[in-house]
């Protein structure tokens, strides 16, 4: 199974090795029929504190690395590191 790679943009960079992610997904309301824009929120590590509020970034699965974290920042979106 290969692991999951979503594209949002970082919302807060305040902990250390750390960054919240906010990814947006459009998803159809089953009784209206209108897409309404699904947004959730995920932690990654962020090992060098690179990426700051604003950024486009592509994040992908790993292996839990602490109670929140399941994801990694892979690169800023449109280039690697």
């Amino acid at each position: 199974m290969s692991r999951r790679v979503l594209k949002g943009i970082v919302v807060s960079d305040r902990c250390d090795k750390t960054v919240t992610v906010q990814v947006v997904n459009k998803v159809m309301h089953p009784k209206y029929k209108k897409y309404i824009k699904a947004r959730k929120k995920y932690a990654a590590h962020d090992e060098n504190n690179f990426f700051k509020i604003g950024d486009e970034v592509k994040i992908i699965e790993s292996k839990p690395i602490s109670k929140s974290k399941r994801w990694i920042v892979l690169n800023k979106d449109g280039g690697a590191l």
